[in-house]
């Protein structure tokens, strides 16, 4: 019984957010517009859009980002970049971030409360299945990972991720350390800061991005050595 009224649960949330879609008309135009500034990859659109809200400008970006990731697989680091602009690099990363790891919890919880034919909708059964494969190989350390290389899909590891057995807060924690370089390295590339203040901390972060990884492959390769 309790089964049958989680998936009457599911199904009637499903349909509700359905309906608003196709019934109420500036909804359907402003997720239509949103799509395609991220789709335009027009930093300075998004960053005029964003403006246009004043005082509120901030909460639009936080909940844009939001929609980015639930909306996989729509590039994060042109929001990141903007938010940058904006707000200046430390607010615009301390923005991004937290942002982007509210939008990670919500792709998680989406995952294990639909599961995978409702995350394969959202996103795409081949991206799936290839970040299937990068979690099977690195085991736990596969989310801090795969935050630290920027060619694999933010959004699709969240999701991924809730379909696992793994703890929420073992995915959370892992996800805020290992998203934090690569924010801190687009937001003051977003900035458009010029000198050797730049260059020297722009080459520190990637520094530390690398020396992390290395660290990890280590221990993956020392464990699986024993």
């Amino acid at each position: 019984m309790e089964k049958r009224t989680g998936w009457l649960v599911k199904i009637g949330i499903v349909i509700i957010l359905t309906l608003l879609y196709l019934t109420v008309e500036p909804l359907q135009i402003f997720i239509k517009r949103i799509v395609f500034l991220f789709t335009m990859v027009d930093i300075s659109a998004i960053k005029g859009y964003i403006l246009s809200f004043g005082i509120w400008a901030p909460v639009v970006s936080f909940f844009l980002m939001i929609f980015q990731s639930v909306a996989a697989p729509l590039p994060a680091f042109v929001l990141t970049f903007a938010n940058a602009g904006l707000f200046g690099w430390v607010k615009g990363a301390a923005l991004s971030w937290s942002s982007a790891m509210a939008g990670a919890a919500v792709c998680f919880f989406i995952a294990r409360f639909y599961g995978r034919e409702v995350v394969e909708s959202l996103t795409s059964k081949m991206a799936l299945e290839s970040v299937d494969e990068f979690f099977e190989r690195y085991g736990q350390y596969a989310i801090l990972i795969a935050r630290l290389l920027p060619f694999i899909s933010f959004d699709v590891v969240s999701y991924a991720a809730g379909l696992t057995s793994m703890g929420f807060w073992q995915f959370f924690w892992a996800t805020g350390i290992g998203q934090l370089p690569a924010t801190l390295v687009y937001s003051y590339a977003g900035d458009m800061l010029v000198g050797s203040a730049r260059t020297f901390v722009f080459g520190l972060l990637i520094l530390f991005s690398f020396s992390v990884l290395a660290f990890l492959l280590k221990k993956i390769f020392q464990e699986r050595k024993c």
